[in-house]
Protein backbone atom coordinates (compact mmCIF):
# COMPACT_ATOMS: atom_id res chain seq x y z
CA UNK A 1 0.00 0.00 0.00
CA UNK A 2 1.77 3.37 -1.05
CA UNK A 3 1.57 6.06 1.70
CA UNK A 4 3.09 9.49 1.62
CA UNK A 5 4.78 11.72 4.23
CA UNK A 6 1.24 13.63 4.03
CA UNK A 7 -0.80 10.67 4.80
CA UNK A 8 -1.63 12.62 8.13
CA UNK A 9 -3.32 15.44 6.30
CA UNK A 10 -5.49 13.20 4.59
CA UNK A 11 -6.24 11.76 8.21
CA UNK A 12 -6.90 14.98 9.54
CA UNK A 13 -9.20 16.18 6.86
CA UNK A 14 -11.19 13.19 6.78
CA UNK A 15 -11.61 13.04 10.32
CA UNK A 16 -12.41 17.07 10.42
CA UNK A 17 -15.26 16.31 7.94
CA UNK A 18 -16.73 13.41 9.66
CA UNK A 19 -16.28 15.67 12.95
CA UNK A 20 -14.84 13.05 14.67
CA UNK A 21 -12.93 14.23 17.96
CA UNK A 22 -9.09 13.34 18.02
CA UNK A 23 -9.25 11.96 21.14
CA UNK A 24 -12.26 9.59 20.38
CA UNK A 25 -10.21 8.28 17.00
CA UNK A 26 -7.09 8.09 18.91
CA UNK A 27 -8.69 5.87 21.50
CA UNK A 28 -10.91 4.01 18.97
CA UNK A 29 -7.28 3.19 16.82
CA UNK A 30 -5.57 2.28 20.35
CA UNK A 31 -2.71 5.13 20.59
CA UNK A 32 -2.61 8.28 22.50
CA UNK A 33 -4.35 11.69 21.64
CA UNK A 34 -0.89 12.84 21.51
CA UNK A 35 0.93 10.40 18.75
CA UNK A 36 -2.15 10.47 16.58
CA UNK A 37 -1.58 14.34 16.85
CA UNK A 38 1.93 13.82 15.54
CA UNK A 39 1.05 11.78 12.80
CA UNK A 40 -1.72 14.15 11.60
CA UNK A 41 0.72 16.77 11.66
CA UNK A 42 2.92 14.31 9.08
CA UNK A 43 5.48 14.04 12.04
CA UNK A 44 5.54 10.06 12.59
CA UNK A 45 4.81 7.84 9.74
CA UNK A 46 1.51 5.31 9.93
CA UNK A 47 2.35 1.91 9.69
CA UNK A 48 0.11 -0.35 8.08
CA UNK A 49 -1.55 -1.97 10.55
CA UNK A 50 -2.06 1.45 12.61
CA UNK A 51 -3.61 3.00 9.25
CA UNK A 52 -5.66 -0.26 9.28
CA UNK A 53 -7.48 0.93 12.27
CA UNK A 54 -7.61 4.14 11.80
CA UNK A 55 -9.63 3.88 8.46
CA UNK A 56 -11.94 1.32 10.74
CA UNK A 57 -12.59 3.71 13.26
CA UNK A 58 -13.83 6.16 10.75
CA UNK A 59 -15.33 4.11 8.94
CA UNK A 60 -13.62 4.42 5.82
CA UNK A 61 -11.88 1.91 3.21
CA UNK A 62 -8.11 1.42 3.74
CA UNK A 63 -7.59 2.91 -0.27
CA UNK A 64 -9.31 6.21 0.91
CA UNK A 65 -6.58 7.38 3.25
CA UNK A 66 -3.79 5.74 0.61
CA UNK A 67 -2.42 7.80 -2.51
CA UNK A 68 -3.22 4.59 -4.82
CA UNK A 69 -7.48 5.28 -4.60
CA UNK A 70 -6.27 9.12 -5.76
CA UNK A 71 -4.12 7.99 -8.38
CA UNK A 72 -6.31 8.87 -11.13
CA UNK A 73 -6.95 12.57 -9.07
CA UNK A 74 -3.27 13.20 -9.00
CA UNK A 75 -2.37 12.30 -12.19
CA UNK A 76 -4.99 15.02 -13.40
CA UNK A 77 -3.93 17.50 -11.39
CA UNK A 78 0.02 17.37 -12.16
CA UNK A 79 -1.15 17.49 -15.72
CA UNK A 80 -2.88 21.12 -14.83
CA UNK A 81 0.38 21.79 -12.81
CA UNK A 82 2.62 21.05 -16.25
CA UNK A 83 0.61 22.85 -18.38
CA UNK A 84 1.83 26.59 -15.92
CA UNK A 85 5.64 25.61 -17.16
CA UNK A 86 8.71 24.11 -15.47
CA UNK A 87 8.97 26.41 -12.76
CA UNK A 88 5.37 26.28 -11.54
CA UNK A 89 5.33 21.97 -12.12
CA UNK A 90 8.11 21.98 -10.05
CA UNK A 91 6.71 24.02 -7.03
CA UNK A 92 2.89 22.77 -7.56
CA UNK A 93 3.19 19.21 -7.72
CA UNK A 94 5.40 18.75 -4.13
CA UNK A 95 1.88 19.64 -2.52
CA UNK A 96 -0.24 18.04 -4.40
CA UNK A 97 -1.60 15.57 -2.15
CA UNK A 98 -2.14 18.29 0.72
CA UNK A 99 -3.84 20.18 -1.59
CA UNK A 100 -5.94 16.96 -1.84
CA UNK A 101 -5.92 16.20 1.80
CA UNK A 102 -7.06 20.18 2.57
CA UNK A 103 -9.52 21.21 0.05
CA UNK A 104 -10.44 17.72 -1.75
CA UNK A 105 -13.82 19.29 -3.52
CA UNK A 106 -11.67 22.10 -5.23
CA UNK A 107 -9.13 19.55 -6.01
CA UNK A 108 -11.91 17.29 -7.87
CA UNK A 109 -13.44 19.99 -9.75
CA UNK A 110 -9.86 21.15 -10.73
CA UNK A 111 -9.32 17.62 -11.78
CA UNK A 112 -12.73 17.41 -13.89
CA UNK A 113 -11.53 20.63 -15.70
CA UNK A 114 -8.49 19.06 -16.69
CA UNK A 115 -9.79 15.53 -17.72
CA UNK A 116 -12.30 17.79 -19.93
CA UNK A 117 -9.78 19.67 -21.64
CA UNK A 118 -7.66 16.89 -22.43
CA UNK A 119 -11.15 15.42 -23.71
CA UNK A 120 -11.55 18.79 -26.00
CA UNK A 121 -7.81 18.47 -26.96
CA UNK A 122 -8.29 15.26 -28.31
CA UNK A 123 -11.17 16.13 -30.15
CA UNK A 124 -9.31 19.07 -31.79
CA UNK A 125 -6.62 16.21 -33.07
CA UNK A 126 -9.04 14.73 -34.73
CA UNK A 127 -10.81 17.51 -36.20
CA UNK A 128 -7.49 18.29 -37.31
CA UNK A 129 -6.74 14.76 -38.75
CA UNK A 130 -10.49 14.53 -40.56
CA UNK A 131 -9.96 18.43 -42.53
CA UNK A 132 -6.15 17.38 -43.23
CA UNK A 133 -7.42 13.89 -45.11
CA UNK A 134 -11.10 13.93 -45.26
CA UNK A 135 -12.12 13.92 -49.09
CA UNK A 136 -15.20 14.78 -48.27
CA UNK A 137 -14.26 18.40 -46.59
CA UNK A 138 -11.93 18.55 -48.93
CA UNK A 139 -14.67 18.67 -51.72
CA UNK A 140 -16.93 20.77 -49.78
CA UNK A 141 -14.29 23.46 -48.77
CA UNK A 142 -13.40 23.63 -52.72
CA UNK A 143 -17.09 23.69 -53.56
CA UNK A 144 -17.46 26.89 -50.70
CA UNK A 145 -14.35 28.75 -52.35
CA UNK A 146 -15.29 28.63 -55.45
CA UNK A 147 -19.15 29.65 -55.18
CA UNK A 148 -17.62 32.61 -53.00
CA UNK A 149 -14.89 33.33 -55.77
CA UNK A 150 -17.77 33.42 -58.13
CA UNK A 151 -19.63 36.03 -56.21
CA UNK A 152 -17.01 38.28 -55.89
CA UNK A 153 -16.27 38.32 -59.07
CA UNK A 154 -20.02 38.74 -60.12
CA UNK A 155 -20.37 41.32 -57.71
CA UNK A 156 -16.79 43.56 -58.69
CA UNK A 157 -18.19 43.65 -62.30
CA UNK A 158 -21.52 45.16 -61.05
CA UNK A 159 -19.86 47.60 -58.47
CA UNK A 160 -17.30 49.08 -61.12
CA UNK A 161 -19.37 49.51 -64.26
CA UNK A 162 -21.26 52.34 -64.03
CA UNK A 163 -23.10 51.21 -67.83
CA UNK A 164 -24.01 47.54 -68.15
CA UNK A 165 -26.54 46.40 -71.07
CA UNK A 166 -29.61 45.36 -69.31
CA UNK A 167 -29.74 41.73 -70.67
CA UNK A 168 -26.17 41.48 -69.01
CA UNK A 169 -26.93 42.87 -66.02
CA UNK A 170 -29.82 40.09 -65.47
CA UNK A 171 -27.41 37.75 -66.55
CA UNK A 172 -25.31 38.76 -63.46
CA UNK A 173 -28.42 39.03 -61.32
CA UNK A 174 -28.66 35.31 -61.77
CA UNK A 175 -26.03 34.72 -61.51
CA UNK A 176 -25.35 35.79 -57.91
CA UNK A 177 -28.63 34.29 -57.57
CA UNK A 178 -27.71 30.54 -58.42
CA UNK A 179 -24.44 31.35 -56.82
CA UNK A 180 -25.79 32.13 -53.57
CA UNK A 181 -27.71 28.75 -53.28
CA UNK A 182 -24.82 27.01 -54.42
CA UNK A 183 -23.00 28.79 -51.40
CA UNK A 184 -25.67 28.06 -49.19
CA UNK A 185 -26.43 24.92 -49.37
CA UNK A 186 -23.15 23.58 -49.77
CA UNK A 187 -22.67 25.80 -46.27
CA UNK A 188 -25.70 23.53 -44.97
CA UNK A 189 -24.18 20.47 -45.82
CA UNK A 190 -21.04 20.84 -44.40
CA UNK A 191 -22.20 21.90 -41.09
CA UNK A 192 -24.89 19.29 -40.99
CA UNK A 193 -21.77 17.02 -41.67
CA UNK A 194 -19.64 18.67 -38.55
CA UNK A 195 -22.37 17.79 -36.12
CA UNK A 196 -22.60 14.50 -36.73
CA UNK A 197 -18.97 14.68 -35.64
CA UNK A 198 -19.19 12.84 -31.78
CA UNK A 199 -16.88 14.43 -29.84
CA UNK A 200 -14.63 11.68 -29.58
CA UNK A 201 -14.39 10.06 -32.51
CA UNK A 202 -15.59 12.58 -34.90
CA UNK A 203 -18.24 10.90 -36.31
CA UNK A 204 -19.03 8.08 -39.09
CA UNK A 205 -18.62 8.60 -43.00
CA UNK A 206 -17.85 5.28 -43.39
CA UNK A 207 -19.21 1.44 -43.33
CA UNK A 208 -15.55 0.79 -41.10
CA UNK A 209 -16.52 3.57 -38.98
CA UNK A 210 -20.33 1.93 -38.86
CA UNK A 211 -18.80 -1.07 -37.70
CA UNK A 212 -16.13 0.11 -34.91
CA UNK A 213 -18.81 2.25 -33.42
CA UNK A 214 -21.41 -0.69 -32.95
CA UNK A 215 -18.47 -2.94 -31.28
CA UNK A 216 -17.28 0.20 -29.28
CA UNK A 217 -21.33 0.52 -27.72
CA UNK A 218 -20.56 -3.26 -26.45
CA UNK A 219 -17.12 -2.75 -25.36
CA UNK A 220 -15.17 -4.64 -28.39
CA UNK A 221 -16.97 -8.17 -26.52
CA UNK A 222 -19.37 -10.14 -28.21
CA UNK A 223 -20.63 -12.38 -25.23
CA UNK A 224 -23.24 -14.50 -27.83
CA UNK A 225 -19.84 -15.93 -29.17
CA UNK A 226 -18.11 -17.10 -26.19
CA UNK A 227 -21.40 -19.77 -25.88
CA UNK A 228 -21.39 -23.55 -27.06
CA UNK A 229 -23.73 -22.68 -29.95
CA UNK A 230 -23.07 -18.89 -30.67
CA UNK A 231 -25.93 -17.56 -33.19
CA UNK A 232 -25.57 -16.62 -36.84
CA UNK A 233 -23.87 -13.38 -37.91
CA UNK A 234 -27.03 -12.32 -39.16
CA UNK A 235 -28.64 -12.72 -35.75
CA UNK A 236 -26.37 -10.78 -33.94
CA UNK A 237 -26.13 -7.84 -36.48
CA UNK A 238 -30.16 -7.68 -36.96
CA UNK A 239 -31.80 -4.34 -36.05
CA UNK A 240 -28.72 -2.60 -35.07
CA UNK A 241 -28.84 1.01 -35.51
CA UNK A 242 -24.82 1.59 -36.12
CA UNK A 243 -24.85 -0.81 -38.83
CA UNK A 244 -26.89 1.34 -40.99
CA UNK A 245 -25.83 0.59 -44.64
CA UNK A 246 -25.25 -2.87 -45.87
CA UNK A 247 -21.63 -2.54 -46.64
CA UNK A 248 -21.41 -1.79 -42.87
CA UNK A 249 -23.90 -5.51 -41.97
CA UNK A 250 -21.43 -7.23 -45.05
CA UNK A 251 -18.02 -5.90 -42.70
CA UNK A 252 -19.50 -6.41 -39.50
CA UNK A 253 -20.74 -10.15 -40.41
CA UNK A 254 -16.82 -11.14 -41.55
CA UNK A 255 -15.50 -9.22 -37.93
CA UNK A 256 -18.12 -11.39 -36.26
CA UNK A 257 -16.59 -14.92 -38.16
CA UNK A 258 -13.20 -14.17 -37.22
CA UNK A 259 -14.34 -13.42 -34.09
CA UNK A 260 -15.87 -16.48 -33.31
CA UNK A 261 -12.79 -18.19 -34.82
CA UNK A 262 -10.79 -16.32 -31.81
CA UNK A 263 -13.16 -17.82 -29.19
CA UNK A 264 -12.93 -21.25 -30.60
CA UNK A 265 -8.95 -21.58 -30.56
CA UNK A 266 -8.85 -19.43 -27.36
CA UNK A 267 -11.44 -20.41 -24.98
CA UNK A 268 -12.52 -17.72 -22.57
CA UNK A 269 -11.73 -19.58 -19.27
CA UNK A 270 -8.95 -21.23 -20.39
CA UNK A 271 -7.44 -17.75 -22.34
CA UNK A 272 -7.91 -15.64 -18.69
CA UNK A 273 -6.56 -19.04 -16.38
CA UNK A 274 -3.50 -18.23 -18.69
CA UNK A 275 -3.72 -14.16 -18.99
CA UNK A 276 -3.46 -14.55 -15.11
CA UNK A 277 -0.56 -16.46 -14.79
CA UNK A 278 1.13 -15.78 -17.96
CA UNK A 279 -0.02 -11.68 -17.79
CA UNK A 280 -0.45 -10.16 -21.15
CA UNK A 281 2.71 -11.88 -23.09
CA UNK A 282 1.43 -12.12 -26.62
CA UNK A 283 4.21 -14.77 -26.97
CA UNK A 284 3.89 -16.97 -24.46
CA UNK A 285 0.20 -16.69 -24.81
CA UNK A 286 0.09 -17.89 -28.44
CA UNK A 287 3.55 -20.66 -27.61
CA UNK A 288 0.69 -22.10 -24.97
CA UNK A 289 -2.17 -22.25 -27.47
CA UNK A 290 -0.36 -22.96 -30.56
CA UNK A 291 -2.44 -20.28 -32.88
CA UNK A 292 -0.53 -16.91 -34.18
CA UNK A 293 0.03 -13.88 -33.11
CA UNK A 294 -2.07 -11.72 -34.38
CA UNK A 295 -5.14 -14.25 -33.12
CA UNK A 296 -3.85 -13.43 -29.86
CA UNK A 297 -4.00 -9.58 -29.99
CA UNK A 298 -7.45 -9.78 -31.35
CA UNK A 299 -8.18 -11.99 -28.30
CA UNK A 300 -6.37 -9.65 -25.69
CA UNK A 301 -8.65 -7.13 -27.42
CA UNK A 302 -12.24 -8.40 -27.49
CA UNK A 303 -12.06 -9.32 -23.87
CA UNK A 304 -15.00 -8.25 -21.43
CA UNK A 305 -13.47 -5.54 -20.22
CA UNK A 306 -13.47 -6.12 -16.21
CA UNK A 307 -11.55 -9.42 -17.29
CA UNK A 308 -8.78 -8.50 -19.77
CA UNK A 309 -6.36 -6.36 -19.64
CA UNK A 310 -7.62 -2.28 -19.50
CA UNK A 311 -7.22 -0.48 -21.33
CA UNK A 312 -5.98 -1.94 -24.40
CA UNK A 313 -5.67 -0.79 -27.89
CA UNK A 314 -5.23 -3.12 -31.59
CA UNK A 315 -4.79 -1.05 -35.31
CA UNK A 316 -4.89 -3.36 -38.16
CA UNK A 317 -4.12 -2.41 -41.75
CA UNK A 318 -3.41 -4.34 -44.86
CA UNK A 319 -0.28 -4.06 -46.78
CA UNK A 320 -1.06 -0.57 -48.79
CA UNK A 321 -1.41 0.88 -44.72
CA UNK A 322 -4.67 1.13 -45.08
CA UNK A 323 -6.98 0.51 -41.41
CA UNK A 324 -9.33 -2.10 -41.67
CA UNK A 325 -9.59 -2.38 -38.06
CA UNK A 326 -9.09 0.51 -35.08
CA UNK A 327 -9.50 -0.10 -31.02
CA UNK A 328 -8.89 3.22 -30.17
CA UNK A 329 -7.15 3.61 -26.37
CA UNK A 330 -7.22 6.95 -24.05
CA UNK A 331 -3.83 8.47 -24.47
CA UNK A 332 -3.02 6.82 -27.83
CA UNK A 333 -4.53 8.77 -30.68
CA UNK A 334 -4.76 6.66 -33.88
CA UNK A 335 -5.49 8.62 -37.04
CA UNK A 336 -8.36 8.30 -38.87
CA UNK A 337 -7.10 9.53 -41.99
CA UNK A 338 -3.03 8.95 -43.33
CA UNK A 339 -0.19 8.06 -41.39
CA UNK A 340 0.82 9.21 -38.28
CA UNK A 341 3.78 8.30 -35.36
CA UNK A 342 1.75 6.34 -33.48
CA UNK A 343 1.73 3.86 -35.76
CA UNK A 344 6.02 3.30 -36.18
CA UNK A 345 5.84 -0.36 -34.88
CA UNK A 346 2.93 -1.30 -37.34
CA UNK A 347 4.33 0.00 -40.38
CA UNK A 348 7.92 -1.20 -39.64
CA UNK A 349 6.25 -4.40 -38.92
CA UNK A 350 4.92 -4.53 -42.80
CA UNK A 351 8.63 -3.84 -43.84
CA UNK A 352 9.72 -6.72 -41.57
CA UNK A 353 7.04 -9.86 -42.65
CA UNK A 354 6.97 -12.04 -39.77
CA UNK A 355 8.53 -10.48 -37.68
CA UNK A 356 7.64 -9.53 -34.07
CA UNK A 357 8.07 -5.99 -33.12
CA UNK A 358 7.76 -4.82 -29.50
CA UNK A 359 8.32 -1.42 -28.80
CA UNK A 360 7.74 1.44 -26.11
CA UNK A 361 6.46 4.74 -27.21
CA UNK A 362 6.08 8.15 -25.42
CA UNK A 363 2.76 9.99 -26.82
CA UNK A 364 3.64 14.16 -26.44
CA UNK A 365 1.90 15.71 -24.43
CA UNK A 366 1.85 17.88 -20.93
CA UNK A 367 2.51 14.98 -19.19
CA UNK A 368 3.53 12.02 -21.94
CA UNK A 369 2.17 8.75 -21.50
CA UNK A 370 3.86 5.69 -22.53
CA UNK A 371 2.71 2.56 -24.30
CA UNK A 372 3.89 -0.84 -24.58
CA UNK A 373 3.37 -2.23 -28.49
CA UNK A 374 3.02 -5.41 -30.51
CA UNK A 375 3.28 -5.34 -33.66
CA UNK A 376 3.42 -8.38 -36.62
CA UNK A 377 2.64 -8.74 -39.85
CA UNK A 378 1.30 -11.58 -41.74
CA UNK A 379 -0.09 -12.86 -45.51
CA UNK A 380 -3.55 -13.19 -45.24
CA UNK A 381 -4.00 -15.38 -47.77
CA UNK A 382 -1.44 -18.15 -48.87
CA UNK A 383 1.16 -16.92 -51.74
CA UNK A 384 0.73 -17.77 -55.36
CA UNK A 385 3.41 -17.58 -58.65
CA UNK A 386 2.82 -14.29 -60.44
CA UNK A 387 0.28 -12.53 -57.84
CA UNK A 388 0.90 -10.44 -55.54
CA UNK A 389 1.52 -11.47 -51.28
CA UNK A 390 -1.41 -9.80 -49.80
CA UNK A 391 -0.17 -8.56 -46.02
CA UNK A 392 -2.21 -7.95 -42.74
CA UNK A 393 -0.28 -5.97 -39.92
CA UNK A 394 -2.06 -5.91 -36.54
CA UNK A 395 -0.51 -3.83 -33.56
CA UNK A 396 -1.90 -4.20 -29.66
CA UNK A 397 -1.33 -1.51 -27.77
CA UNK A 398 -1.10 -1.64 -24.15
CA UNK A 399 -0.28 0.43 -21.33
CA UNK A 400 3.91 0.98 -20.77
CA UNK A 401 5.40 -0.92 -17.18
CA UNK A 402 6.02 1.83 -14.31
CA UNK A 403 9.21 1.03 -14.93
CA UNK A 404 11.64 3.60 -17.19
CA UNK A 405 14.43 0.88 -18.23
CA UNK A 406 13.68 0.31 -21.49
CA UNK A 407 14.32 3.50 -23.88
CA UNK A 408 11.18 4.52 -25.62
CA UNK A 409 10.71 6.46 -29.05
CA UNK A 410 9.19 9.56 -28.82
CA UNK A 411 6.17 10.10 -30.54
CA UNK A 412 3.22 12.71 -31.52
CA UNK A 413 -0.24 12.40 -32.57
CA UNK A 414 0.23 14.55 -36.20
CA UNK A 415 2.94 17.06 -36.96
CA UNK A 416 0.77 19.93 -37.13
CA UNK A 417 -0.19 19.62 -33.78
CA UNK A 418 3.07 17.94 -32.63
CA UNK A 419 4.71 20.21 -29.54
CA UNK A 420 8.25 18.37 -30.24
CA UNK A 421 9.36 21.28 -32.47
CA UNK A 422 12.72 19.44 -33.00
CA UNK A 423 11.34 16.13 -34.49
CA UNK A 424 13.90 14.99 -37.19
CA UNK A 425 11.32 13.61 -38.74
CA UNK A 426 8.92 16.57 -39.54
CA UNK A 427 6.92 17.51 -42.37
CA UNK A 428 5.31 20.18 -41.87
CA UNK A 429 5.33 22.61 -39.00
CA UNK A 430 2.98 22.64 -36.00
CA UNK A 431 0.54 24.98 -35.11
CA UNK A 432 1.45 24.57 -31.23
CA UNK A 433 5.32 25.86 -32.21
Amino acid sequence: MARTPLTGTRIRERRTALAVRQADLARASGISPAYLNLIEHNRRRVGEALLVRIAAALGLDLETLSEGAEAALFDWLREAASAQGRAATAAETERIEEFVGRFPGWAALLADRQARVAALERTVEGFSDRMAQDPFLATTLHEVLSAITSLRSTAAILVESDAIDPAWRSRFHRTIHEESLRLSNTAEALVGYLDTLDEAESGLSSPQEEVEAWLAALGFHLAALETARPPEPAALIAGVAELASSAARKLAAGHIARAQADAQALPLKPFLHALGEDGAEPARLAARFGVPLPQVFRRLASLPVAAGPSPVGLVVCDGSGSFTFRRPMPGFAVPRFGAGCPLWPLYEALSRPMQPIRAVIEMAGRVPQRFLTYAICQPVVPGEFDRPLVLEATMLVLPAPAERSQPARPVGVACRICPRIACSARREPSIVA
